[in-house]
């Protein structure tokens, strides 16, 4: 029986985040991971040589026959020979990538990896609709040229309308917006607060440009130097001005400034045994402890009148019972957390995550608590920023969360690091670094 190794987190390179329908806008997933998986090759000369795996992922998939990760590595700089597989959890896709990575290194079937993700909401997937797509398979059963006649002429103007990609939940036909602001409701999570959030978030975002954090992290594509969604001259004034987009309540919270916009990126991760690293005399930055996932049951919480069910189960609240899990199982709270990593799909989803971590009925309920997890000190929260001014492709913003925390530990030069992400589909993935 193998013993689990230590694996060290070698660092990260992406390239640049840009809103849907700018500079990407034809760029496709297989482009922007070649170009990040490229990034990387060239950042730990890595063109040409062995490489255990290659797992990345994406959620908006052009085609679903396509091993989209096999395709980007033969057309990238690694060497042909590289494994590589698909993998897709949403929203947490790469972060999962890298747990499986680092565990099949930690096992020793594997001395190095890479782990990736990618989206485009620009070259989305568009197919038939079901009602033409069942007209065609019945063609294709058809055995004479008059039944597939017969069957094309069932073809009316209402099939040539196309199946586009909808950001909606298929068990609650809401969209992660409109879920997110039933969560802020319930929590009772003020507009200030959200607004504040991305705020901060842009604030840092551009500080960490300005001081060259992202130097080598961040590389050129298609002639953009940086992610296009940041806003550095952005003021409280302006995001208050803003309405809300998902409701028209009067209480409605959640605008436009304080929810991630749809994002066009890929990033990637390599990691490797220690062994590997000091043999090819390469940088650690961090070393990976361990992950997390979980789940809830958001359509219960959807369906429900009770607020404080609706909140807790609601749709993007499974990290709030993947973290403290994963705290227990290594014997941590929050007071050995040095930095927090909490993906902003939503400010309201952030804000809804600490508040539950603090609330005792909570953690009593779903966790299973005699006492709230605790609080999370706001100056350790996504120091150099994160999603809110960044963006969000959904694939890709794991693995940047993971180059970026593992550089912040290196600059450090110790420190533990969380990171949380929640996703479509009532989950959440987790996972703690740490530099000694």
């Amino acid at each position: 029986m193998t013993s689990a190794r230590k694996v060290a987190i070698v660092g990260g390179a992406r390239i640049p985040f840009c809103r849907s329908n700018t500079a990407y806008a034809k760029l496709s997933n297989h482009q922007m991971l070649t170009a990040a998986l490229n990034a990387l090759a060239d950042k730990y000369d890595l063109a040409g040589k062995p490489i255990g795996e290659v797992a990345a992922g994406t959620v908006l998939k052009l085609d679903p026959s396509d091993t989209m990760t096999r395709e980007a590595v033969m057309e990238s700089k690694l060497a042909n020979n590289t494994p590589a597989y698909d993998v897709g959890q949403y929203c947490g896709t790469s972060l999962e990538t890298t747990i499986l990575v680092a565990n099949k290194i930690a096992l020793g079937q594997i001395e190095c990896g890479i782990a990736a993700g990618t989206d485009t909401t620009s070259d989305a997937p568009v197919g038939v609709n079901e009602g033409l797509r069942k007209i065609f398979m019945e063609v294709n059963r058809a055995k004479t040229g008059a039944q597939r006649a017969k069957a094309l002429a069932k073809i009316r103007p209402k099939h040539i309308v196309p199946s586009i990609p909808q950001n909606a939940e298929k068990r609650t036909g809401k969209s992660m917006g409109q879920a997110c602001e039933d969560m802020a409701q319930a929590w009772g999570i003020a507009r200030e607060d959200q607004d504040q959030l991305a705020f901060e978030s842009h604030t840092k975002a551009a500080a960490a440009y300005e001081s060259g954090f992202f130097d080598d992290l961040v590389f050129p594509c298609n002639g953009v130097q940086r992610d296009n969604n940041m806003r550095p001259d952005s003021t409280l004034e302006k995001l208050s001005s803003l309405k809300p987009c998902f409701s028209k309540s009067d209480a409605a919270t959640l605008t436009a400034a304080n929810s991630t916009p749809l994002t066009d990126g890929a990033a990637a991760v390599f990691l490797c045994s220690e062994d590997y690293a000091k043999k090819h005399k390469l940088p650690v930055q961090a070393y990976f402890i361990t992950g997390e996932t979980a789940a809830v049951d958001y359509v219960q919480g959807n369906e429900s009148r009770d607020s404080f069910v609706r909140g807790s189960e609601g749709l993007l609240m499974a990290p709030a019972q993947a973290v403290p899990n994963m705290l227990e199982r290594l014997g941590l709270t929050f007071d050995d957390i040095d930095f927090f990593e909490i993906h902003e799909a939503f400010a309201a989803q952030v804000l809804c995550t600490l508040k539950a971590w603090e609330d005792p009925k909570y953690c009593k309920t779903y966790l299973g608590r005699d006492k709230p997890v605790g609080s999370v000190p706001r100056e350790k929260l996504n120091v150099k920023g994160s999603s809110l001014a960044y963006g969000h492709p959904f694939g890709a913003t794991g693995a940047r969360i993971v180059g970026t925390l593992a550089k912040i530990l290196e600059e450090n030069k110790k420190g533990r690091g969380l990171i949380s992400v929640c996703t479509a589909g009532g989950m959440g993935v987790a996972a703690v670094i740490e530099r000694a």
